[in-house]
């Protein structure tokens, strides 16, 4: 490649990165003057680029709005972060298209690279390994997703088509303030005006999204991720989990984040020896679950004293554990 048209090309990749590149920042890039800045602009123009001319102060050069250059001009580094990030995203349910929306997605990439570049990428992708298997996530439908998040961004109502997980339908309107990606799933929290209470719907399960007319004031409480996480802890399961723990936010937390259980401030505590008390405090914990089994071995890992107000059974199921546990270490 000659190097007038490598400078070319380098202009080129400027110009796809976005904004306004001023005259003096492409002429100090390309190592060249502003006269010849101008003529390899020409040349661009000459190749149907539709490259702008910016006038002004600050002016200088832009490609038109919604241009897209084929074929794709990636570095390096762009390149493996693309497909990397599209293999990871597959397998962490990130993803908002079916798996072979995203492998069609990466074979395009990867046709378009150059050879060298290619084979190096291959190579990253033959030698990754990952510690967990592929999930398998429901995934959302595309034109669901742009219509919501459309209306986040303008604050316009939403009318929504939903199915529960109980298999029944219904119509909703929804204020939608964000869309969450949690846990290999897609969530969409806002506001049901006609109850006025908060609400998170799992996108996979809206089969038809459609803007109304009107927009809605900006919400001021929790950012959408902390509504979902609160919600997921707040959520009507089979059981009702009540706990008083000595210790720390932060050392509760390690064990139950905010998407399992909500911590209160420190209140009295239970039968406290007044000699034994620290900074540390009795919090209120409270969860729900469908299942007690796996909150045992939880709350021995805490290794912090604690009280269960409820249920009786997961008082039953800790005393089991602790008599297993003294069991084989009597065996050792």
């Amino acid at each position: 490649m000659s190097r007038p048209t490598g400078r070319v090309l380098t202009l080129l990749e400027l110009l796809q990165s976005g904004g306004t590149r001023t005259m003096g920042e492409l002429a100090e890039r390309l190592g060249v003057d502003a006269r010849t800045v101008r003529r390899y602009v020409g040349q661009l123009i000459d190749l149907d680029v539709p490259v702008e001319a910016v006038r002004g102060r600050f002016g200088g050069y832009r490609l038109a709005p919604g241009y897209r250059l084929p074929p794709l001009m990636l570095g390096d580094d762009e390149a493996i972060a693309v497909l990397l990030g599209l293999v990871a995203g597959r397998r962490a349910g990130l993803m908002t298209t079916t798996a072979t929306a995203s492998e069609t997605a990466a074979a395009k990439i990867r046709r378009v690279l150059p050879e060298r570049l290619a084979r190096r990428v291959d190579t990253v992708l033959e030698s990754l390994a990952f510690t967990e298997p592929p999930g398998e996530f429901a995934t959302p439908d595309a034109g669901v997703l742009l219509t919501i998040a459309d209306a986040v961004r303008h604050r316009r109502p939403v009318s929504i088509r939903y199915t529960d997980r109980d298999g029944r339908r219904s119509a909703r309107t929804l204020h939608p303030y964000g869309v969450v990606a949690h846990a290999g799933r897609w969530y969409v929290t806002g506001t049901d005006p006609d109850i006025r209470e908060d609400r998170t719907f799992r996108l996979d399960r809206i089969t038809d999204a459609r803007a109304l007319p009107g927009s809605f004031e900006a919400h001021a409480g929790p950012d959408p991720a902390q509504r979902v996480l609160s919600g997921f802890a707040t959520a009507a399961y089979r059981h009702e989990v009540t706990l008083r723990i000595h210790g720390t936010v932060e050392q509760i937390r390690a064990r139950l984040p905010v998407g399992v259980a909500s911590v209160e401030e420190p209140a009295s505590a239970p039968d406290a020896d007044p000699a034994t008390e620290t900074t540390e405090g009795w919090l209120l914990v409270e969860l729900r679950a469908e299942r007690l089994d796996w909150l045992p071995p939880v709350l021995a890992s805490l290794d912090r004293p604690f009280v269960i107000e409820r249920p009786d059974e997961l008082r039953d199921l800790v005393v089991a554990l602790a008599d297993r546990l003294a069991s084989h270490a009597r065996q050792a």
